[in-house]
C-alpha cells in the first residue's frame, strides 16, 4: 500500500488537505490553529534536525510530557526517518524512566519542560541518553549540560540541512514499510515491571480498517486529545485515526481545564478510560443531589424512563411513537442539560476502554442518551479486540470481535486472539513472547465468556478469586459496583481462600469533602475525612445498598477506609490507574487480616 505507514498517510493528508486546519491548541485563552501544511513543514524540519544530531533508522526516541502539538510533531518526525517511538507517562518517577531508557537503549528524548529535564539529568549518567530535546525552555536559561537542546533549535538545524538536501525528507518517508516497528507500547505492569510491545504500522492501520467497518468514525470532524500518548488507545485514535480520516484535533490548555475545553469544543467523538466516566458519573450524582427540589424531581421522574428506553432500544422491548416522544421530552428537560454541562451534547460516538467499565455506570450514561460503547483491547493485540455495535449494546459485555479478528475461549476460560493487529513480540524478551504467543494465538491472560457472539470479560485470570467454600467471584465486578457510589473513588476487594469478601475503600476526597462541609463536619486533610465516623457510616450505607443486589457469597462483609489515596508512586496502581492487587495486598496485609479477626470487626 502506498499509504501503509503513518509517515505515508501523513504526507498524503498534507497534500490533499493542505491549508485546512489539522489541529488547534488553546493557549492563554485563545484557540490557535495549525494547518496540515504547517504540521508537515514543522515535522520535516524536526526530522532533518534529528538526522543532523545523528538519529538513525530503528533508534528509539522517548517522549515524556503532556499531550500537546509539539509532542505530536516529534512523534511523526521521528517515524518519518525510521525512528521508533516510546511514550513514557509524564508522571513517571526517575527510577521508572531510567528503567525504560535502559530497556529500550534510548539515545534521544523529546520532553516538555524543566520538570522532565531535571528527572533525565539526574539519571542520564546511568543510561545511553545523548540528547534531551526540550519544547518549553522556561526555567532552563542557566542549564548548559551537554546534549540539552531546544526543540526549535533542532528544527533550525533541519532547515539548514534541507537547503543542501531538499528531497531527503521525502526519500526517508518512501523507505518506511508497513512491517516496520512504529512504536514500543508499554504494557500495564500490574504484576511487575512493564514490558514493551513491538507494534508495526500494519498492526495499527489494519485494526483501524477493521474498526471502521462496524463504527463509522470517519464521519467525525472534531475530537479532543488529552490523554497520554503512552496509552495505546490514545496513539490509535489521536495518531492513526487522525492520519487516516483527517480529524481536527483539539488540545486543551492545561490538564486541569480539560473538562471546560471539552465543552467549548463540543467534540463528535470522545474516548476515555473508566476513571474519567466514573468521575463524571460521581460529579453528576452529587450535583443533582445538591440542586433545587424542582430539578431533582425532574431528574427523578425522567431517570426510570431513561433506563426503560435503553431496554427498548437494545432489544428488550419495542420503540413506538409514544416512546419516541417520551425520549425527546426527557432529553430536553432532564438529560440534555446534563450532557451539555459535561461537554457531551454533540458526541456521536463515545467509547470507554482500557478496562471494563462497571455495568451501573455504563448503563447510566446510556440512560441519559449518550451513545457510549464499550471496547475491549490489549496492547499486544494492537489496542482493539471487541466493541459494541451502534444498535447491539449489552451493558454486561464488551461487544463483538471486530471484523478480521478470531477470538475463542480456551479450556481454562482464557481469551485467545488471532489477528493482523497482534504484536510482533516483546522488545528483547523472546522467552516472555513465547509464553503469550502460542501457535499464532495471543494468550491474553484474561478470563472471558462468549454469549451469543458477545464477549463478557470476567476478570484477569490471576484475579478471579475463590472463597474457601469454592465459590468464585470477580473482584473487578464488585469494585466497579462500589465505584458507582459517588463517595467512593477506588476499591480493592479480597477473599481468596477466605470465608467471605472484604474491601479496602478509598473515599472520593472532593465529593466527600463537599458532603462534610454541608454536614458541618470539620476536617483539614484526607486522613481526617477517612477517619471520621460519620464518613464511615456514609460509605457503609452505600456498601449495604450494593450488597442488597449481590448473591450472599459475593456480598462485602467488612471494609476499611484507607487514610490516603492509592498512588502510582507507591506502586499501588499503575500509571494508567489499574490496581496492582498484589502490592496492595502486601502493603495492607495487617488491615486485611484484621477484617477476618472477629475481635477487630468494624462493620
Amino acid at each position: 500500500m502506498d499509504d501503509g505507514t503513518f509517515p505515508k498517510l501523513f504526507r498524503k493528508k498534507a497534500k490533499s488537505l493542505g491549508d485546512k486546519i489539522a489541529l488547534r491548541e488553546k493557549d492563554k485563552g485563545i484557540w490557535s490553529p495549525k494547518t496540515w501544511n504547517d504540521l508537515y513543514l514543522e515535522a520535516e524540519a524536526l526530522s532533518l534536525g534529528l538526522i543532523e544530531l545523528g538519529l538513525q533508522k530503528l533508534d528509539v526516541v522517548a517522549f515524556i510530557g503532556d499531550n500537546r502539538p509539539e509532542y505530536w510533531i516529534g512523534f511523526l518526525a521521528a517515524q518519518c526517518i525510521g525512528g521508533i517511538n516510546l511514550g513514557i507517562y509524564q508522571d513517571s518517577n526517575e527510577e521508572e524512566i531510567k528503567y525504560y531508557l535502559n530497556y529500550a537503549d534510548v539515545k534521544f528524548a523529546i520532553v516538555e519542560d524543566q520538570e522532565q529535564v531535571d528527572k533525565l539529568l539526574n539519571i542520564k549518567e546511568n543510561t545511553d541518553l545523548t540528547y534531551i530535546i526540550v519544547d518549553d525552555w522556561k526555567g532552563l536559561r542557566g542549564y548548559d549540560q551537554p546534549g540539552l537542546i531546544k526543540f526549535k533549535d533542532v528544527q533550525k538545524k533541519g532547515l539548514e540541512l534541507k537547503k543542501s538536501k531538499p528531497s531527503l525528507f521525502d526519500e526517508s518517508i518512501n523507505q518506511t514499510r508497513g512491517e516496520d516497528i512504529a512504536f514500543l507500547a508499554t504494557t500495564s505492569g500490574t504484576t511487575g515491571k512493564p514490558k514493551l510491545a513491538l507494534l508495526t504500522y500494519t498492526n495499527s492501520i489494519e485494526m483501524a480498517n477493521s474498526f471502521e467497518k462496524v463504527i463509522p468514525v470517519y464521519e467525525c470532524r472534531e475530537i479532543i486529545t488529552y490523554l497520554p500518548l503512552a496509552w495505546i488507545l490514545e496513539q490509535t485514535v489521536s495518531i492513526c485515526w487522525f492520519l487516516k480520516y483527517g480529524f481536527i484535533i483539539n488540545f486543551p490548555e492545561e490538564p486541569e481545564t480539560v473538562r471546560e475545553n471539552i465543552r467549548e469544543v463540543g467534540p463528535d467523538m470522545l474516548i476515555a478510560p473508566p476513571r474519567i466516566w466514573e468521575n463524571m458519573c460521581s460529579e453528576v450524582q452529587v450535583k443533582i443531589s445538591e440542586s433545587s427540589f424542582l430539578k431533582r424531581a425532574i431528574v427523578n421522574i425522567c431517570s426510570p424512563l431513561g433506563y426503560k428506553l435503553v431496554d427498548k432500544k437494545f432489544g428488550q422491548g419495542k420503540m413506538n411513537i409514544v416512546w419516541n416522544i417520551i425520549d425527546i421530552i426527557i432529553d430536553f428537560f432532564a438529560f440534555r442539560p446534563i450532557k451539555d454541562k459535561l461537554g457531551l451534547s454533540r458526541v456521536k460516538f463515545a467509547f470507554t476502554g482500557g478496562a471494563p467499565l462497571g455495568p451501573e455506570i455504563f448503563n447510566y450514561f446510556q440512560a441519559i442518551g449518550l451513545n457510549l460503547l464499550q471496547m475491549y483491547g490489549q496492547t499486544e493485540a494492537g489496542g482493539m479486540v471487541c466493541t459494541h455495535r451502534l444498535r447491539d449494546v449489552r451493558y454486561e459485555t464488551v461487544g463483538r470481535p471486530v471484523p478480521g479478528l478470531d477470538l475463542k475461549i480456551s479450556d481454562k476460560g482464557e481469551i485467545l486472539i488471532k489477528s493482523v493487529g497482534t504484536f510482533k513480540g516483546y522488545y528483547k524478551m523472546p522467552d516472555e513472547t513465547s509464553k503469550v504467543m502460542v501457535d499464532g494465538w495471543l494468550h491474553t491472560t484474561d478470563r472471558g465468556i462468549i454469549d451469543d457472539g458477545h464477549l463478557i470479560m470476567v476478570d484477569r485470570m490471576k484475579d478471579v478469586m475463590k472463597l474457601n467454600d469454592g465459590t468464585s467471584y470477580s473482584p473487578s465486578l464488585l469494585e466497579n459496583k462500589l465505584k458507582f457510589n459517588p463517595y467512593i473513588r477506588e476499591a480493592v476487594v479480597f477473599g481468596q481462600s477466605r470465608p467471605y469478601v472484604v474491601a479496602i475503600i478509598q473515599i472520593d476526597y472532593q465529593n466527600v469533602g463537599h458532603w462534610a462541609e454541608k454536614m458541618k463536619i470539620e476536617y483539614t486533610t484526607f486522613t481526617d475525612l477517612a477517619q471520621n465516623e460519620k464518613v464511615y457510616n456514609l460509605v457503609k450505607e452505600g456498601v449495604q445498598r450494593i450488597n442488597e443486589n449481590l448473591p450472599a457469597a459475593a456480598q462485602i462483609k467488612k471494609f476499611i477506609l484507607i487514610k490516603k489515596e492509592l498512588d502510582a508512586d507507591d506502586e499501588e496502581v499503575t500509571r494508567t490507574q489499574k490496581i496492582r492487587r498484589k502490592f496492595v495486598a502486601e502493603k495492607y496485609k495487617e488491615q486485611i487480616d484484621g477484617m477476618y479477626n472477629e475481635k477487630q470487626a468494624n462493620q
